[in-house]
């Protein structure tokens, strides 16, 4: 039997050392990754990069010579392979990390949206299109994420992107039925403003487009901060009640536990106010009247947890941890990275790319609250529709 040619695949990327996305996405189809309790190699062979910044901790040089792919100095080469067309099946874009500037906004403006108007350029030019996968944001401007999803739309190719975290492993592996009642819910993230909460939110919204009608879109967001955070949940803005929930799925909590052992409830206990020094609210309200919240809550816990208040015959708190296990290996990525191969293989992104395009979007605008003295937003460009798909593609399940 004829083995099955293989296919080649471009990766674009801002900077590639062994802790970053490049690594860890790029490995996957260098190496290989588990999956379905088995070592899976898939049929692509890195064969064009082009890596825009490559500092002295750069391994991207290293890993071309041991495995036998070319670093082009453009991203043109890289998709052609040096020749006159494009020569490629596939197309990671991975614009993450590396010394970029920032806005106002304290958004690092990493050139996704750049690098993308230069892949579709090939395509136009080639006549020929392959789906691209793009790592997190679609870019930190919603004007520049509109632009690269009309793109894809107008030249027909399947375009996937976001976070690891919709499609890591949940504990306990909970899916809420498609077309289900939520009443509210709210999201626990860690970690740095537009680099972490941008995860929570996409973990957030892969939850929450599972309801009834599907999503509609967002009428408008607030970002507050400090003592405000803790009043807001005082006058009913975010539920207590849905914060033990998310925090009971917690298994990182900081507080007393640490010192002697006991057991502590964060969520009414007030040790939650001591320990998180500087607590942030993301208030969503969406078009359809759902209200949800991501309250960043570093010092208490180093994980992310969701919890939702279901109505109709449910009428209970479901809850969940999105779990990350931790470095080097970061098995998350290699979720992710399935989705993204997935779509390589069947030519269909397995879950839409308006997620991702929603919550750029909804970041954004948050980020303006921030600035703009904590006030409520008005978003009527975030009318955004879209159906969730029939599965929730999470812990390397298969596309339904």
């Amino acid at each position: 039997m004829a083995t099955p040619q293989r296919q080649k695949l471009a990766i674009i990327t801002t900077f590639w050392d062994w802790r970053s996305h490049a690594n860890h996405m790029g490995e996957r189809f260098l190496c290989g990754y588990p999956r379905d309790g088995r070592w899976h190699r898939p049929a692509f062979d890195v064969a064009g990069v082009f890596v825009d910044q490559s500092p002295g901790q750069d391994v991207s040089r290293q890993r071309a010579e041991e495995c036998g792919f070319t670093i082009y100095s453009t991203i043109a080469e890289a998709l052609r392979l040096g020749t006159d067309a494009l020569a490629v099946d596939g197309v990671l874009l991975i614009g993450e990390h590396g010394d970029y500037p920032a806005n106002d906004k304290g958004q690092k403006l990493y050139p996704r949206y750049e690098f993308f108007s230069q892949i579709v350029d090939v395509f136009r030019q080639d006549g020929r299109s392959v789906p691209v996968f793009n790592d997190k944001h679609l870019s930190y401007s919603f004007d520049k994420a509109e632009q690269m999803v009309a793109a894809a739309r107008e030249l027909d190719f399947p375009l996937l992107a976001g976070s690891s975290l919709p499609v890591t492993f949940r504990l306990p592996p909970l899916e809420l039925s498609l077309g289900c009642h939520i009443e509210e819910a709210l999201m626990i993230g860690v970690g740095g403003s537009d680099a972490m909460d941008f995860h929570a939110l996409e973990a957030m919204q892969c939850m929450v487009e599972r309801r009834q009608g599907g999503e509609t879109g967002v009428a408008a967001v607030q970002l507050i901060e400090g003592d405000a955070v803790w009043q807001a949940g005082q006058q009913g803005r975010w539920s207590r009640r849905l914060l033990e929930g998310a925090l009971a799925r917690s298994d990182s909590r900081s507080g007393i536990a640490l010192s002697d052992g006991r057991p502590q409830n964060l969520a009414h206990s007030g040790e939650l106010e001591e320990l998180v020094e500087k607590p942030a609210a993301y208030f969503i309200d969406y078009e359809d009247g759902l209200q949800a919240t991501l309250l960043m809550l570093n010092g208490a816990v180093q994980d992310s947890t969701f919890a939702a208040r279901l109505g109709g015959a449910e009428g209970e708190v479901v809850s969940l941890q999105f779990l990350l296990p931790g470095a080097p290996n970061v098995t998350y990525s290699a979720c992710l990275m399935q989705k993204a191969e997935e779509m390589f293989v069947t030519g269909r992104a397995p879950y839409p790319v308006e997620r991702t395009l929603l919550t750029s979007g909804m970041l954004e605008r948050c980020l303006e609250s921030k600035v703009d003295g904590h006030r409520r937003v008005a978003t009527p460009e975030l009318r955004v529709s879209y159906q969730a798909p029939a599965a929730s593609h999470f812990g390397g399940a298969p596309t339904d």
